[in-house]
């Protein structure tokens, strides 16, 4: 048996029953870690998100993970707060640690083996991000959780998710977010918003649609990488994604 792969997710991931993905990148908000407050991580939440990676993990997927900060600290507000946005940028890197550390250890109580790489150096809570290794816990069968975006103020984790997506060859990106899609408008203000099923990278930025900062669609674009856009807080989302459903909004090359 390989190193890292448990006999739950060798039978479960029989052949026949394999995702039409091998290997996902999966972007998560962070302010959806705090569930209906507005501050720090809730309990319920995390743990119905573990559990339903666990479940992507046992399908046989190579999974990696990025998740913001923003529950915690977003570097963008840093100014408002009379603190400077690189020293704002680093704090939320720092808040993204904080969340992977949580997530963690929630996964690995539910016997899925996972792996913390930091761009930024703390080898006391989490390994140091080198390409070659995050690759290689993958192909191990373990989750990776990149932490600390970047390591560079003034990106996103956004960015990050781009650019770590390309380093360990993902196939794509879930961008999972609290609304089920990319919309005309926010349909949380605009009752007469609709929700688009495909879009090319090109759409997105000439629209200025927000689903992502226009450097990392400009990445993906660069490198022909899809984003699938979908609601995280609806149950099961996840795995009807892993399992190739046309759920959410489609952001690739082609034309829409």
């Amino acid at each position: 048996m390989p190193l890292g792969v448990t006999p739950e997710r060798e039978s479960e991931g029989a052949p026949g029953k394999r995702p039409p993905y091998r290997r996902i990148l999966l972007k998560m908000s962070g302010e959806a870690l705090a569930g209906s407050t507005s501050y720090g991580i809730d309990p319920a939440v995390l743990a119905r998100l573990a559990a339903e990676i666990r479940e992507v993990y046992a399908v046989g997927c190579e999974l990696a993970l990025v998740i913001g900060g923003g529950n915690i600290f977003r570097g963008i507000a840093g100014p408002g707060h009379g603190i400077d946005r690189a020293t704002g940028d680093y704090m939320g890197m720092l808040a993204t640690v904080i969340n992977a550390l949580a997530f963690q250890d929630v996964l690995e109580k539910l016997n899925v083996p996972t792996r913390v790489l930091s761009a930024i150096g703390m080898q006391q809570v989490a390994e140091p991000y080198i390409r070659r290794r995050a690759t290689r816990h993958l192909e191990k069968g373990r989750v990776v959780i990149f932490a600390a975006g970047t390591g560079n103020p003034f990106f996103t984790t956004d960015t990050a998710a781009s650019l770590r997506a390309m380093e360990i060859g993902a196939e794509v990106i879930f961008k999972a977010t609290r609304v089920d899609g990319i919309y005309t408008a926010d349909p949380n203000q605009d009752p007469s918003a609709t929700r688009f099923d495909e879009l090319t990278y090109m759409d997105v930025l000439r629209r200025g649609l927000k689903v992502m900062d226009s450097t990392a669609i400009s990445l993906c674009m660069d490198n022909d990488l899809p984003i699938l856009v979908f609601n995280m807080l609806e149950a099961g989302s996840i795995l009807r994604a892993v399992a190739g459903e046309r759920i959410g909004t489609l952001v690739h090359g082609g034309r829409a």
